[in-house]
């Protein structure tokens, strides 16, 4: 298998970790699809890597790890070998360098979000965030206001609060998260509402009203005596003028159709 040195000259390149690989990639480009190819990108690639670490660096505190940071990069440095064509005469580096930070650019924004934010907001985001460090003043600094930050990139006031409410999205907080502000010490979880019983019966109720309202007087005042003023069925019986069995049967009857009615409707 042929090896091709890797030189260390780095006169033509901007950055102490750009090796001169030119004669590596034109051994490469004249190279068949093989073992002897895969090689010698792999060489390449070893020769790069210091550089797709020092990309990652930039990316250091945003919510994740450096390892995996780290681990993007190299896959971006990959692809750039696997892509370059000395022929087109561009330095290997200016066609690595934006192509690992795409890469990295897109682990963020594909793989880091706990939920789904659309591309725009999260550029939003990225400008907000940008602005408000250039804008900053002080340490103790709250942060400039809306209108300074939108005089500063050009976007609207709506967008500059669009891309702040994206600010603190990117990482969920745990729901046995303590509530800093307050001196209570209970958690988020705490905080959360629950289902309400009382609005099923409101449902309920007003699916109900119009069909009560279409019944016969009878049956409405009937109803309206057993369930509302809690009466008994000899009682109500007694006030309507016949046996309690019919009014049983009026009631089962009744509320039998109203269900119907309302599954019918649900349906």
């Amino acid at each position: 298998m042929t090896h091709v040195r890797m030189h260390s000259t780095r006169t033509k390149h901007p950055h102490d970790d750009a090796p001169d690989t030119a004669a590596a990639f034109r051994r490469i480009a004249s190279l068949p699809d093989g073992p002897e190819k895969s090689a010698l990108q792999q060489e390449v690639v070893c020769a790069w890597m210091p550089m797709a670490v020092r990309l990652a660096r930039r990316f250091r505190n945003r919510g994740e790890s450096f390892e995996d940071l780290r681990q993007v990069a190299q896959l971006g440095l990959v692809k750039a070998v696997s892509r370059f064509d000395p022929d087109f005469g561009t330095a290997f580096a200016n066609f690595a360098v934006p192509t690992i930070v795409g890469e990295v650019k897109r682990h963020f924004r594909d793989c880091l979000w706990a939920v789904h934010v659309p591309r725009r907001v999260q550029e939003l985001r990225m400008e907000v965030r940008s602005a408000g460090n250039e804008l900053c003043r002080s340490l103790d600094d709250h942060g400039p206001p809306v209108s300074e930050i939108a005089a500063h990139t050009g976007l609207t006031e709506q967008e500059v609060r669009l891309g702040q409410g994206a600010l603190e999205s990117f990482t969920p907080l745990s729901l046995e998260a303590p509530q800093v502000p307050y001196e209570d010490d209970y958690s988020l979880a705490e905080t959360l509402g629950c289902a309400e019983p009382g609005f099923d019966r409101v449902v309920d109720r007003e699916a109900l009203r119009p069909l009560l309202r279409a019944l016969p007087e009878r049956e409405q005042r009937i109803l309206y005596l057993r369930f509302f003023c809690e009466m008994t069925q000899i009682r109500i019986a007694e006030q309507l003028g016949i046996s309690q069995m019919h009014v049983s049967r009026l009631i089962i009857r009744t509320c039998a159709q109203l269900r119907d009615q309302v599954m019918a409707g649900a349906a």
